[in-house]
């Protein structure tokens, strides 16, 4: 018997990277599932985005485990296909218990040198694709006066950084959405958080434009070159983590377990909140 035995899952952006590993956690536990992912390249995204193939990888894994999978190419971006995405999971399953925000994506850039499409593309995803993806299963959830919804935000949600003011103020921005959703929908049964983690072992920040970020002075760093930078910015001296360790967190704030914690920031971040962070 699994923890989610009989439920169903819907994980946004689950085509690989943290969304395969939320998605699979939530298998192995029995859930139906559902995932969503643009499973395309965005211009202004500079290393190799998910593909179609990834997403009926990701479909192929689960249906290994004997549980059942939906797969739905659709970008979190465009409410039509948000909306849509989240009538075939009803018309297919009956019901959405969990919807799990984790899509996003990332791109470098100075605010005097950032372009409208950049700082577009990455609000347009990392936040308001999470208001449109929660507003999409609110109404169900509601009927059904039940639900978890639990986001994806990130340590950069906590701080400021430079070349990623876009991305920081897309996850300050989730948590500030988190609680107000919270708040709205706590009387149907509802819980909304969201997880802050650090850097996470994933496509994301392992390319040639973020590793250049981390080690400046060497010419085509490797992974060796950058893991000292990015080890100063955790308290436990690791230099990332692995996605496991935030989908641990995910089935923890979807469970019965969790039944009374909403409006919650959740840290899975190896210390870096323990330094001067908000």
């Amino acid at each position: 018997m699994g923890r989610f035995d009989g439920k169903t899952v819907l994980v946004t952006g689950g085509a690989r990277g943290q969304g395969r590993s939320h998605t699979l956690a939530f298998a192995r536990e029995g859930a139906d599932i559902v995932i969503t992912d643009i499973a395309q390249q965005v211009a202004s995204v500079r290393y190799k985005m998910s593909s179609a193939s990834d997403l009926g990888e990701t479909a192929a894994q689960v249906e290994a485990l004997d549980q059942r999978c939906l797969a739905i190419q659709a970008d979190a971006r465009d409410t039509e296909a948000t909306t849509a995405a989240v009538e075939q999971a009803i018309g297919q399953f009956g019901k959405i218990d969990i919807l799990i925000a984790n899509h996003g994506l990332l791109s470098l850039s100075p605010v005097v040198d950032m372009s409208d499409e950049v700082w577009d593309d990455v609000i347009g995803s990392d936040l308001t694709g999470v208001f449109k993806s929660v507003r999409a299963v609110l109404p169900h959830m509601i009927a059904q006066q039940s639900g978890r919804i639990v986001a994806t935000s990130s340590m950069a949600g906590r701080t400021g950084l430079p070349t990623v003011a876009h991305y920081c103020a897309a996850k300050w921005g989730v948590i500030g959405f988190v609680k107000s959703v919270a708040r709205e929908v706590a009387a149907q049964g509802i819980t909304v958080n969201c997880i802050c983690p650090t850097n996470v072992d994933t496509d994301m920040i392992h390319n040639d434009a973020f590793y250049a970020l981390f080690a400046p002075d060497v010419v085509n760093p490797t992974r060796e070159d950058v893991t000292p930078g990015f080890t100063s910015l955790n308290a436990i001296q690791v230099p990332w983590i692995e996605p496991i360790d935030i989908s641990n967190a995910m089935l923890f704030l979807a469970s019965d377990e969790a039944r009374y914690i909403t409006g919650e920031a959740l840290h899975v971040s190896a210390g870096w909140n323990a330094f001067n962070t908000a």
